[in-house]
């Protein structure tokens, strides 16, 4: 259990739209670590990444996060394993953006905004403005103090923030003295080593502004070491066996080095003060400082060459060397305060990293052509640069990435590729190949015939259709003269109200009620139904049309979700209550983790209920026999169990709110089409969950598992995604 890896994800409320940047992040730093510049992605984190046993992507082609609600009750798998969900922004050609692909990026070429001098590439000065240093820091020359990173750039990057629950037993570096232009530089430096407790740092370096070695010493970890990884990292057991240097001994000595008003310099730094358990509150970060587009980042091997003209991490020596590294990533440092960011971009990077990846795939040509990959093409063709595949990145460490499915990756041909002419066959070759390959990806397709655009517009429009008899509720019978205020009040008290109106065309006067959240609508049934409101006793019902037929069930099935496990719907409260009023009020309950204030999409106005996420189930039940009839500053409260808490909250409101443009009008046609059509992809969808089942099931214990909708992003309209993922533990469950 302790070497298992963990999971975890703040994809509650609104926080769970995932692009596909973000998913690229998560991707590569899952397949390769601290290794080839990766790091944590910013919206989850990994623990204990290097326990990894592999990474699957599943890929359900032409399939949007509309398919796996309309078909919720056949997705049974998918929905009772993975716990982390989010909705995923459509992109034109998914599989490569999957793969870090610039499908929306021209190459740049020497034509395009460059003229050439000898063989220098200098950009045109109109130019200059588009280079994301420029746009960062803009062209004049700062102090370094302009170049450090802020405590929210710190929190976005992974850096050690005191006061964090996930340092704690961190030591602080006590350097609080206010930072001037003239303080002091200090590159660092660390290298790692695999133990029984992870990632732990076996030697540390530290150099002044000089360069002059303050620190480089080897420090024995507490935990055995599995693996040395001295191909990087330059340690063997033969060194580490007569050190007797801990880590504390480290952090005391770097206390002691470090003056008051230290500025600290690193490539990827959050890394080393991370392995270092120490919090400093002065950086300035290398891989970021030479900023790139979209996130990406210049290796420091790459950029003490560019900009020093300098060669470190040379393959003839065994491993890394922290002081040269550290004193690297500090020079940098220097010649970007120094020359100011205008110099920086006019040595046009970006250029000079294509110039080097064309000369590598110059001298690997002919060992490419042996491996029956496309190099012709990437010779005559500038290659996409402007996010590089992270697959090439596990081929160089002699990692073999899958791909299986029915359509060809067009990718930069370095990942294996095997078209399969069905599902079953993709399956049959998932079970037998992915224990082969440390990341895959396994594409399953509907078929072309399910993707018409007027046979989505259909189902989109029946979803939509279904959602709103699910919201709606019918309530009465009242007195002619019933006051329709106090029914709003009452009725206002289980969650937001869309709309209200008053039924007359039965004998005695009725109210429908179209709520916004799903929770509501099931509160007022079960709360309201049998009582009296507005002097009369009153009955409460959805509408029944043939779509709510299976409402009870699906109800029911959502309440079991096991994203919806420990949360509860909160409703009642009074609209001028913040979210730190909330916090203050629930403070009291017992292992409460998150809570949730939805608001309205459009105007940014707080609804009068909230969502309450506990680390346990049994809390949230205890909370729920709390809360009902709790009255917090004068409005009393009803809750249950959650049924919408997390990205399905956001489509719902969506769907609810949408115009019908991607809908319109649906022809009879059209219907008796997706009519005939709806019964084989029932039954298509059943298959496809049965085979995700068996393959999840073949997976090794520790696996990350990633299965996505892509969506639909065309000129017929757009379709959001859908992203589930978690790490498979022993009972054959994702982890948290």
């Amino acid at each position: 259990q302790e070497k298992s890896s963990r999971l975890s994800a703040a994809l509650f409320g609104e926080d769970c739209e995932i692009s596909r940047d973000q998913l690229y992040e998560l991707l590569k730093y899952a397949a390769l670590g601290k290794c080839h510049s990766a790091t944590q992605p910013s919206w989850c984190r990994i623990y204990r990444q290097s326990h990894l046993a592999g990474v699957v992507v599943i890929v359900l082609r032409e399939m949007s996060q509309l398919h796996f609600y309309k078909f919720y009750l056949q997705f049974k798998h998918l929905r009772k394993v993975f716990r982390h969900r989010f909705t995923l922004i459509p992109s034109t050609n998914f599989l490569a953006s999957l793969c870090g692909e610039g499908a929306n990026s021209q190459p740049q070429t020497p034509a395009q905004g460059l003229t050439s001098t000898g063989s220098e590439c200098i950009p045109k000065n109109s130019d200059l403005q588009c280079d994301p240093i420029i746009q960062k820091y803009g062209g004049e020359k700062q102090g370094l103090t302009s170049y450090t990173l802020t405590l929210e750039e710190q929190k976005k990057n992974d850096y050690p923030i005191r006061g964090s629950p996930k340092c704690k037993g961190y030591v602080y570096t006590e350097c609080d003295q206010q930072r001037t232009d003239s303080s002091p530089l200090f590159g660092l430096d660390c290298e790692m080593c695999l133990t029984a407790k992870g990632n732990e740092v076996t030697r540390v370096s530290l150099v002044d502004a000089q360069g002059q070695c303050l620190l480089n010493e080897l420090i024995k970890p507490e935990s055995t070491v599995v693996n040395y990884r001295t191909r990087f990292s330059g340690i063997t057991k033969k060194m580490l066996l007569p050190v007797k240097t801990r880590l504390a001994d480290i952090q005391t000595r770097l206390k002691k080095l470090l003056p008051h008003d230290a500025v600290l310099v690193g490539h990827s730094l959050n890394a080393d003060l991370q392995a270092l358990e120490m919090i400093h509150p002065s950086v300035i970060d290398t891989s970021l400082l030479f900023a790139r587009n979209e996130g990406r980042r210049f290796k420091l091997k790459f950029l003490a060459k560019a900009v020093l003209g300098k060669e470190i991490q040379c393959e003839q020596r065994l491993g890394h060397d922290p002081a040269e590294d550290a004193r690297a990533a500090l020079e940098l440092a220097q010649f970007f305060i120094e020359q100011g960011p205008a110099k920086v971009a006019e040595l046009n990077l970006e250029m000079l990293l294509t110039a080097e990846k064309l000369a590598e795939v110059s001298q690997n040509k002919a060992a490419l052509q042996a491996q029956g990959c496309r190099v012709q093409k990437q010779l005559k063709e500038a290659p996409h640069l402007s996010t590089p595949c992270f697959l090439d990145c596990l081929q160089v460490t002699g990692q073999k990435p899958l791909l299986l499915g029915r359509q060809e990756l067009d990718s930069s041909g370095l990942c294996q590729s095997n078209l399969s002419t069905s599902n079953k066959q993709i399956l049959q070759r998932a079970l037998a190949d992915v224990p082969l390959s440390t990341f895959s990806i396994i594409q399953f397709s509907l078929g072309p015939e399910y993707i018409a655009p007027h046979l989505l517009a259909g189902l989109r429009e029946k979803v939509r259709s279904k959602l709103t008899d699910m919201l709606t509720i019918y309530a009465g019978p009242f007195e002619e003269s019933f006051c329709l205020k106090s029914v709003k009040k009452e009725f206002g008290r289980c969650g937001p109200i869309r709309s209200l109106t008053v039924v007359t065309e039965t004998h005695q006067p009725y109210v429908c009620i179209e709520y916004e959240v799903l929770e509501a609508a099931q509160l007022a049934v079960e709360s309201l139904s049998g009582a009296e409101v507005a002097g009369s006793c009153i009955k409460v019902q959805r509408p029944v049309t043939a779509a709510t037929l299976d409402c009870h069930d699906l109800i029911q099935e959502l309440e079991l979700d096991v994203e919806n496990e420990g949360v509860i719907y909160v409703a009642g409260l009074k609209k001028s209550l913040t979210e730190t009023d909330l916090q203050e009020e629930f403070s009291q309950l017992k292992d409460l983790e998150t809570l949730f204030l939805p608001k309205d999409l459009q105007s940014g106005k707080h609804r009068n209920c909230c969502f309450l996420k506990f680390q346990k189930s049994q809390s949230a039940l205890d909370a729920l026999e709390v809360i009902n009839g709790w009255t917090v500053r004068g409005s009393k409260l009803r809750s249950r169990n959650a049924l919408a808490s997390g990205h399905l909250w956001r489509w719902i409101w969506q769907m609810n709110h949408s115009t019908g443009k991607q809908g319109g009008n649906i022809s009879p046609e059209t219907v008796e089409q997706l009519s005939d059509s709806e019964q084989d992809l029932r039954q298509k969808v059943k298959k496809l969950d049965h085979h995700i089942k068996k393959l999840y099931r073949s997976l090794q214990n520790n696996t990350l598992c990633v299965v996505l909708f892509p969506g639909v992003n065309s000129t017929h309209g757009s379709q959001a995604g859908l992203g589930l993922m978690g790490i498979k533990d022993g009972g054959g469950r994702s982890a948290c």
